[in-house]
C-alpha cells in the first residue's frame, strides 16, 4: 500500500481510499490573469507524474482540477489594460493549455471554471449564513472562524494564535469580527462583475469555489487534495472550514508539493523572480524540467537554473540514447525490479529513488550492450522502458532527422572511417549549425536535436 506524508497530519500515513480500486484527486489550478510560470510548472508536473503513476499501478484516477476565472486579480488586471475580464481570461487560459500540452501534462478528467459555479457557491454561501456560521457586512459576506471546529489544522497553529489581535471587536478598517474571518462573497465596486444573491449583488471569494466544485465533481470523503505549499494557509484551510462548519466529510489526505526556489529564494511575483513556463519549455527540452522535479522529493524545494536544467537534459540525452541502443523487443521486464520501483515509490512518492533505480537500469544495460550480452540488455531495456512509463516520462529513440542530415552523418562516418577527421569534424560543425547532436555509440552514430 503507498503511504503519504499527509500535510494535515504531519506524518506519512497510509493512503487508503474511499472506494477500493479507485481514487478521486481535486488539484487547485490557476488563476488565470497572467502566463504560467515555473512553480505552476512543478506543481502540475507533480501531480500528473503522480496521476500517471497511480494508473500505472491499476488504478482508476478521476482528475479534477480547476480554473479561477473570476477573481481580484483579474480585474485588477483587465483595468491595468482597458479590457474586459473575459478578455484576460481567455488570454491567460488559452496560454495556460498551451504550456500544459508543451510540457506534456494530461488533461484534467474535468477542469471546471469558478463562473460555472456561482449558483452553486451561492447556495453555500446562504447554508453557512443559515447556520450562524457566517455573517453579512457593508463589503460582503464572511465566514466565522471561530464557529468552526479544528481551524488551523491546516496551517498547524490553534485557533487562538490565528484569532491573535481580533478578539471580538472590529478590525481596524473592516467590519470582520476576528482577524482570521474571510470573504465568502465581495459586493462589487462600480464597473465590477457581479452576480445576484440573496444578500446583495456581487462575486464570490476565491476560497468558496472549490468546496463547490470538489463536492460536486468528487463526492463527500473525496481521496486526496493537493497543490502547492503555499495554498495550505489560508487557502486550503478555509476551503476545508467552509466544509467543516456545513458538516460535510470533506479531503480525506491533503498533499503539498514544495517551492521552486531561484538564487535561493522562493521564488514569487512579490519578490519578482517567476519564470515564464512557456520560455524555459522552449529553450530547454521540455521533458528536462519533468526529468529535474523527479529527481527530487516533491515535498523539497529545488532550484531551477541554467545549470540544473542543463544537467538535467544531459541526464535526458543517457536515456535517449541508451532507448536508441535498444529497439522495442518481446523482452519483459523483470518483475523483481519492477516491484523494488514500486516499493521505493509507494514510500510517500518517492521519484527521487525511483529515478535513481531507473538510471542503474541503464548503466547495466549499456554495459551489458558493450559485453555483446544482448539478451540482459533487452531485458534492461524493457525495464528502463516499464518505469518510464510509470513517470509518463517519454523517451525519443527517433527523432525524425531528414535526409539531408542523414546523408551528412553518413558522410561523416565514412570521413572517420577514411581517417579524414579534419572533413568529419567539419561535418560535425555543420550538423550542430543546423540544429543537430551526433553521438557515437557503440553500434553506430545516432543523430538528436540540441
Amino acid at each position: 500500500m503507498m503511504r503519504l506524508y499527509d500535510t494535515a497530519k504531519q506524518e506519512v500515513v497510509p493512503f487508503k481510499l474511499r472506494d477500493e480500486g479507485k481514487v478521486s484527486i481535486y488539484v487547485c489550478g490557476p488563476t488565470v490573469y497572467a502566463p504560467p510560470h515555473i512553480g505552476h510548472g512543478r506543481m502540475v508536473l507533480v501531480f500528473d507524474t503522480f496521476r500517471s503513476y497511480l494508473e500505472w499501478s491499476g488504478l482508476e484516477v478521476t482528475f479534477v482540477s480547476n480554473i479561477t476565472d473570476i477573481d481580484d486579480n483579474i480585474i485588477k488586471r483587465a483595468n491595468e489594460l482597458g479590457v474586459s475580464c473575459e478578455e484576460v481570461t481567455a488570454t491567460s487560459e488559452d496560454a495556460w493549455w498551451k504550456a500544459m500540452d508543451l510540457i506534456d501534462v494530461a488533461r484534467p478528467d474535468q477542469s471546471p471554471h469558478a463562473t460555472e459555479y456561482v449558483e452553486q457557491m451561492v447556495d453555500l454561501i446562504q447554508r453557512l449564513l443559515d447556520a450562524d456560521a457566517a455573517y453579512v457586512t457593508s463589503d460582503g459576506v464572511y465566514l466565522s472562524v471561530d464557529k468552526v471546529d479544528g481551524y488551523g489544522l491546516l496551517a498547524h497553529q490553534s485557533l487562538d494564535q490565528l484569532l491573535e489581535g481580533g478578539g471580538d471587536r472590529e478590525i481596524v478598517g473592516t467590519e470582520k469580527k476576528f482577524a482570521a474571518d474571510f470573504a465568502l462573497w465581495k459586493f462589487p465596486k462600480p464597473g465590477e462583475p457581479s452576480w445576484p444573491a440573496p444578500w446583495g449583488e456581487g462575486r464570490p471569494g476565491w476560497h468558496t469555489e472549490c468546496v463547490a466544485m470538489s463536492l460536486d465533481l468528487l463526492g463527500e470523503g473525496f481521496d486526496l487534495h493537493t497543490g502547492g505549499l503555499d495554498l495550505t494557509f489560508p487557502h486550503h484551510e478555509n476551503e476545508r472550514a467552509q466544509a467543516v462548519a456545513l458538516g460535510h466529510e470533506f479531503a480525506t489526505h491533503w498533499m503539498h508539493n514544495g517551492f521552486v526556489e531561484t538564487d535561493g529564494q522562493k521564488m514569487s511575483k512579490s519578490l519578482g523572480n517567476t519564470q515564464d513556463l512557456t520560455g524555459l519549455a522552449t529553450h530547454y527540452d521540455p521533458r528536462a524540467y519533468r526529468l529535474l522535479i523527479l529527481q527530487s522529493h516533491y515535498r523539497s524545494p529545488i532550484e531551477i537554473s541554467d545549470v540544473s536544467m542543463q544537467n538535467a537534459e544531459a541526464a535526458l540525452n543517457r536515456l535517449d540514447a541508451f532507448a536508441r541502443r535498444t529497439a522495442p523487443s518481446v523482452a519483459q521486464a523483470d518483475q523483481a525490479v519492477v516491484d523494488e520501483f514500486k516499493a521505493i515509490v509507494d514510500n510517500d512518492f518517492d521519484t527521487s529513488g525511483g529515478t535513481d533505480l531507473l538510471f542503474r537500469q541503464v548503466r547495466d544495460g549499456n554495459s551489458a550492450l558493450d559485453a555483446g550480452q544482448s539478451r540482459a540488455a533487452a531485458v534492461h531495456a524493457a525495464n528502463v522502458r516499464e518505469l518510464a512509463k510509470a513517470f509518463r516520462l517519454r523517451l525519443v529513440e527517433d527523432q525524425g532527422a531528414p535526409e539531408d542530415m542523414k546523408l551528412l552523418a553518413a558522410e561523416r562516418t565514412q570521413a572517420r572511417a577514411d581517417k579524414d577527421f579534419a572533413r568529419a569534424d567539419e561535418i560535425r560543425d555543420e550538423l550542430a549549425a543546423a540544429g543537430w547532436v551526433v553521438e557515437d555509440l557503440a553500434d553506430g552514430p545516432v543523430l538528436r536535436r540540441k
